[in-house]
């Protein structure tokens, strides 16, 4: 059954192909990525190193920074004592145990470059181990700084979407809404959303996922200060038109927000997207006003109300 009863014009494509979705599954995570799992990828991609310690969390990427240094220095400490703790001066330990901290503890030292002169090295091969490790601690924090750097100075987007879509009174009929706040402080200038709807349909017998633009009342501001209530107006012309949410879930519909704006702290043009099942779409409610005026007379924006919505009905 065809989720449109008149001819319109549709997008092939948005990226991710026409299979049908299955079990309700959804195309694009709330945060943005692609629900897809990846399989027949090598686990360990050296060239790659370098995306994947700057897109991961900070507790991951800490953790990767600590583990690898625990394992240098185990290492090295194993290696000190191969060649002979008696080579490593002041080194007073007895025990096995006391010996390979004695050895974990001077390389700690050295390949920070520290040198507290507690424990040195004696010996041509000892010598030899100390100097080389020290070489690959200068490279090693070299390596870590830019790491760290790419982090900080990557241009990121910290713009926040309702975690549901309403449709609610607009003008003399309805429209579809979601709203999005920018959580920092800094200015985004020139934005630009798309909204895509994208949902089942069985053609020739056979199953098809369709993707339909969704018109906007206003899909570019200059200055995103406040919030931003993104309205499609639902008209005859809409595929929501006299729609319930029974034919929504049905037809396993998705709607997809990608936003652009130019960041002016970075100077540089940020990316996001999200997107809406069908299960959260609610109707016959609205927004709550986010902003308003206090004694001063000034603009106080309440980002708590993000999500806040009241009945209509």
């Amino acid at each position: 059954m065809a989720f449109f009863k008149r001819k319109v014009h549709f997008n092939d494509d948005l990226g991710f192909g026409s299979n049908p979705v299955t079990k309700n599954q959804r195309m694009l995570n709330p945060d943005g990525s692609a629900n897809i799992e990846r399989t027949g990828l090598p686990w360990f991609k050296f060239d790659d190193t370098y995306t994947r310690l700057v897109t991961m969390s900070w507790p991951r990427f800490f953790f990767v920074i600590l583990l690898a240094y625990l394992i240098v220095n185990t290492i090295f400490a194993v290696l000190y004592n191969v060649v002979g703790i008696e080579n490593l001066e002041g080194a007073k330990g007895v025990t096995l145990r006391d010996q390979f901290f004695d050895a974990f503890f001077f390389s700690a030292q050295t390949i920070s470059t520290v040198g507290y002169g507690h424990i040195s090295p004696q010996g041509f091969v000892t010598s030899i181990l100390a100097a080389f490790e020290s070489m690959l601690g200068l490279l090693a924090f070299a390596l870590a700084t830019g790491l760290l750097y790419g982090r900080f100075s990557r241009p990121t987007s910290k713009v926040s979407f309702s975690k549901k879509m309403v449709i609610a009174p607009y003008e003399k009929g309805h429209g579809l809404m979601c709203r999005l706040v920018n959580l920092r402080r800094n200015q985004l200038i020139e934005v630009e959303v798309q909204m895509v709807m994208s949902y089942n349909e069985t053609v020739d017998g056979k199953h098809v996922r369709k993707f339909y633009p969704l018109t906007l009342e206003r899909n570019k501001i200059g200055i995103l200060s406040l919030n931003w209530t993104l309205v499609h107006p639902i008209t005859e012309e809409s595929p929501f038109f006299e729609k319930s949410l029974t034919e929504l879930q049905h037809a396993e519909v998705e709607v997809f927000v990608i936003l652009k704006a130019f960041d002016d702290t970075f100077s540089q043009t940020i990316h996001t997207r999200t997107s809406y099942q069908d299960e959260e779409i609610e109707m016959d409610a609205r927004f709550e006003k986010m902003y308003y005026h206090n004694e001063e007379g000034k603009m106080v924006m309440d980002y708590s109300k993000l999500d806040k919505v009241t009945r209509t009905v």
